[in-house]
């Protein structure tokens, strides 16, 4: 492969979506943003191997984008006069080379992130958008992380492009006064876009630290905007999350589990940061399920290792969580912790009922939680069984070969 076609590769995988942002704003279409920014990388497919890589490929993939949408638009004129006046309105608009490198409040990604959460769409169609469009998942893929069918998907997505179309919905950051109101679905796509970063739903990696350090930097815009406790509490969420990721796979993308990570690898900035915003907000007595989990989080962070985990105090803040946020995957989450703290009979127990309940069935980590409670009960049988479910949920190649690795172990 040339150097080239590895850098094109680069600057798609690590910038696309934010040459995608850019033409958004300055096309004012998703569809005829997504097509000229396959027209820009096909010309640079073209180009760059004979003409060299731009000094500013962004940049340079933005242009060419916008120019081609222009081109493309004047070609329909010709059968549709009223497309002239917009052709002539893109072409007249600033230079984006000048635009698009500006960070702050003006940030593409962060309008992006708005006019997908603006609420006038329904919230599933808020999240489906803005994991197609933000982080760039396929429908198929996304339709995995909802258990739903690709087709409802790709209506979903649809029905939201028509309705900021149709509504003129403005690719903005609203003013100040209507913040407060966009804040909380707002935050929760931002913690998807992270989540997947972290916990990648498919493909041969089991993180994306393109989207977890993407979503860390809109959450640290958002702040800047808006300093609410809920939104400092996820950014400490995702600090501490991320200062584990050197320590969670192998060199060759294998999974470790926390237990057995090396904690020296921990990034000890992130958790430094992380402490010292969940402390603040929890000191303000104004927190919800995002600065819990990041409590959370932090008990874990200050382990020196895994046998000195406080999981009695892990437990207490998993009922608080409870409280304030109820839902199958929380409940999960503190049966695994009681496991921890009394044994994993009682952590079995507590997942079976969830288990019988219907909501995890199709949740792949319940499945290989209830598998390693079994192993370690020495219930073999259970265990393989479990080990297989979790097996055919997951899409993950790095977490299909841990799960793998735990069936050869049992056999």
């Amino acid at each position: 492969m040339t150097l080239a076609r590895q850098e094109i590769e680069r600057v798609y995988r690590e910038e696309s979506r934010r040459v995608l942002a850019t033409l958004i704003r300055l096309l004012g279409d998703f569809d005829l943003a997504e097509e000229a920014l396959h027209d820009a990388f096909i010309a640079a497919v073209e180009q760059w191997p004979t003409e060299g890589v731009p000094g500013n490929p962004r940049a340079w993939l933005v242009s060419t984008g916008r120019f081609k949408a222009i081109d493309k638009i004047r070609r329909r004129a010709k059968f549709d006069v009223s497309l002239e006046d917009v052709a002539e309105r893109i072409d007249e608009m600033a230079d984006p080379n000048i635009t698009e490198d500006h960070e702050g409040v003006e940030d593409d990604r962060l309008r992006l992130v708005f006019t997908c959460c603006h609420p006038a769409l329904m919230p599933d169609a808020q999240v489906a958008l803005t994991l197609r469009e933000v982080v760039g998942l396929t429908t198929e893929e996304i339709a995995r992380a909802y258990i739903a069918k690709p087709s409802a998907i790709a209506q979903r997505i649809v029905r939201a492009k028509n309705k900021i179309r149709e509504a003129k919905i403005p690719y903005e950051v609203p003013a100040r006064s209507e913040l407060p109101t966009r804040l909380d679905s707002v935050l929760r796509v931002i913690y998807l876009v992270f989540n997947e970063g972290y916990l990648a739903s498919s493909g041969e990696m089991l993180t994306r630290h393109d989207l977890s350090g993407e979503a860390i930097r809109l959450g640290r815009l958002i702040i800047e905007l808006l300093p609410e406790p809920e939104a400092v509490g996820l950014l400490a969420l995702m600090l501490l999350q991320e200062s584990r990721r050197a320590a969670r796979t192998t060199p060759s993308g294998d999974l470790i589990l926390l237990a057995d990570q090396d904690r020296s690898k921990w990034n000890r900035d992130q958790i430094a940061d992380g402490i010292k915003l969940v402390e603040g907000v929890l000191g303000s007595g104004r927190f919800g399920p995002y600065t819990l989990q990041a409590a959370i989080a932090a008990v874990h962070a200050e382990a020196a290792s895994a046998d000195d985990t406080d999981w009695a105090q892990i437990v207490s803040l998993y009922d608080v969580l409870l409280r304030a946020d109820p839902s199958p995957v929380v409940e999960l989450n503190r049966a695994v912790a009681v496991a921890m703290r009394d044994g994993p009979a009682m952590g079995l127990a507590l997942i079976d009922d969830l288990l019988a309940q219907g909501d995890l069935e199709e949740y792949y980590l319940a499945h290989s939680a209830r598998a390693d409670l079994c192993r370690r009960l020495g219930m073999k049988a259970e265990a393989a069984k479990s080990y297989k479910r979790a097996l055919q949920l997951t899409q993950t190649a790095s977490e299909k070969r841990f799960l793998e690795g735990r069936l050869k172990e049992l056999s």
